[in-house]
């Protein structure tokens, strides 16, 4: 559990810098460059990734159940996480409606992602895992709308195109996720 927690501390915190910490952040990119700062960043970030990664592996071989998840929970969980690829998408996909309703729809999709998951899992684990990505994007997903009503930021205006776009982008990579990938990577089939 040590691994999940140090690399959780990692990433997320590094992901927290932006929003918690910009006068820092912007001092350590006046001195160190561009170039290095976000080498530096890229190198944290995949530390704290790949233990995140490694530590929930340890853990899940040894689970230590806080609560019984019952059958509906994953049914719940399916169109949940499809929402959360949708926002994903937004962040990504040019004048959509979430990207300009929302802001953040990254962390938004972040939040539905998190609580998808711990709806579905009942280990200690699992809670401190997808906990800690619910509180760090809700967190995160206020400072920034609170950051963009100080700084008057508008987001491009939506389009029927863009949101087209958006809905296949995510439905497409939740699909080859849900019933490729999740197994793949994380040795979890959700759909058999």
């Amino acid at each position: 559990m040590t691994g999940l927690v140090v690399g959780l501390l990692l990433f997320l915190g590094l992901h927290s810098i932006r929003i918690y910490a910009e006068g820092w952040r912007t001092r350590q990119l006046a001195r160190m460059g561009e170039v290095r700062w976000k080498g530096l960043y890229t190198l944290v970030s995949l530390l704290g990734f790949g233990l995140i990664v490694w530590g929930y592996g340890q853990a899940r071989m040894a689970p230590v159940v806080l609560w019984p998840t019952p059958v509906w929970t994953r049914h719940l969980a399916a169109p949940l996480t499809l929402v959360a690829f949708v926002m994903l998408a937004a962040a990504n996909v040019p004048a959509n409606h979430l990207k300009e309703k929302l802001g953040h729809p990254m962390l938004a999709g972040t939040k539905v992602w998190a609580l998808a998951h711990l709806l579905a899992n009942g280990t200690l684990a699992d809670a401190v895992l997808f906990g800690s990505f619910l509180v760090w994007a809700v967190l995160c997903f206020r400072s920034s709308r609170r950051r963009d009503r100080v700084n008057a930021v508008r987001y491009p205006k939506g389009a029927l195109r863009g949101d087209v776009i958006t809905v296949v982008v995510g439905l497409v990579i939740w699909l080859v996720f849900a019933f490729w990938a999740h197994g793949w990577l994380i040795g979890v089939r959700p759909f058999g």
